[in-house]
């Protein structure tokens, strides 16, 4: 029983091992649980409800013409948008096109919402996943559970002189590992800012102004201002059924749909909206301060001295005097998932050790 206990401790411990940071956790964790909460939220409503529901003449049955039109589209009049309802439309952007100029859009991409935002959670993981695969448990493997403050002193030593012996031995051949996780924060950055324009591109190029349009929308006045969500997720469309009639004359018959899955859609979008500025605005200043990490030694000494605050200013001096860009993120890592107690001596002792002098 104890040894199962133990098991159970020790696999706790080996998945508590951090090898990012709270930056890269927003894309991988917050923004994929997301995306995939709302592709199933969706895909139950589109598959398990009742997406679309049109109204037509009797001589065409309803079930055919909410498939036809769920397959093939609906569209609404933007032009007619503004128009007063009730007595110049029957519904917002609802009309007869009655000339050449009149504009008609077409809504298909609801069709693939679900889709898309399983997708684009993909996108999300991808640098996680590059990232997981090059580190390849080397902060784990440093560790080496003194990430428990109760450590057995034999062990702990033990340890430590290894980590010390690798430290010491690779010392300066780090920066390609740092760059990596370097790259991906980079990839998180484009990710996305690209996802923003990709969004735009799948709504019509509607997306970048979408948010600040609703809160516009939501300031003036409720009796002459025009939903911008209607505009992009209406929930009343047109759709054209053309059948031959009893002369063998095609006869086209229109149909109002009424679509209950946009008013789910432009929630999720509105939200996404937001969301997409708040992570990419905050991915934007953590790759400002990677710069200032890469580029300003004395910050990386600050950082250290924070995730070491016990240890003399004069050790940390000495390891930041001999240590490259890589070398300072691998004992900032190991900062992060070490008990502070056993970080500051083995930094003591590293510090020994690149003095020349053997560790205490």
């Amino acid at each position: 029983m104890f040894d199962v206990f133990g098991s159970v401790k020790s696999l706790l411990k080996l998945d508590s091992v951090c090898i990012d940071n709270n930056v890269f956790r927003l894309h991988y964790k917050a923004t994929v649980i997301i995306l995939v909460a709302f592709s199933l939220l969706v895909t139950s409503r589109q598959y398990i409800g009742d997406p679309i529901d049109c109204i037509v003449d009797s001589s065409i049955g309803g079930d055919i013409m909410d498939t036809y039109c769920w397959i093939h589209s609906t569209y609404t009049v933007p032009d007619k948008l503004g128009a007063e309802v009730g007595s110049v439309v029957p519904h917002p952007g609802i009309s007869g096109v009655t000339s050449k100029t009149d504009s008609v859009k077409y809504h298909k991409y609801y069709q693939w919402v679900c889709f898309v935002l399983f997708f684009q959670a993909l996108l999300f993981y991808i640098p996680r996943y590059l990232w997981k695969t090059w580190e390849g448990g080397r902060v784990r493997m440093l560790v080496m559970d003194l990430n428990c403050p109760i450590v057995d002193e034999d062990n702990k030593c033990g340890r430590k002189k290894l980590i010390l012996d690798y430290f010491v031995s690779n010392i300066k051949n780090h920066d390609f590992y740092a760059y990596r996780f370097f790259f991906c924060e980079v990839l998180n950055f484009v990710n996305v800012v690209g996802q923003i324009f990709f969004m735009d591109m799948f709504l019509g190029y509607e997306f970048t102004t979408y948010g600040s349009q609703v809160l516009a929308f939501t300031e003036e006045d409720p009796y002459n201002r025009v939903d911008p969500m209607a505009l992009v997720f209406p929930k009343v469309t047109k759709c054209t059924f053309n059948k031959y009639g009893p002369s063998g004359n095609i006869v086209p018959y229109d149909g109002l749909c009424v679509l209950p899955l946009n008013i789910v859609n432009e929630k999720i979008y509105v939200f996404l909206w937001f969301w997409f500025i708040i992570v990419s605005v905050i991915s934007g200043v953590a790759l400002i301060y990677r710069l200032f990490t890469i580029f300003g030694p004395q910050i990386r000494t600050h950082l250290l001295r924070s995730k070491a605050r016990l240890v003399d200013t004069a050790y940390i001096n000495t390891i930041a005097n001999k240590c490259k860009v890589g070398d300072w993120f691998i004992l900032y890592q190991l900062g992060r998932n070490m008990d502070p107690l056993i970080f500051r001596e083995l930094l003591q002792d590293l510090a020994r050790r690149l003095e020349g002098r053997d560790a205490v």
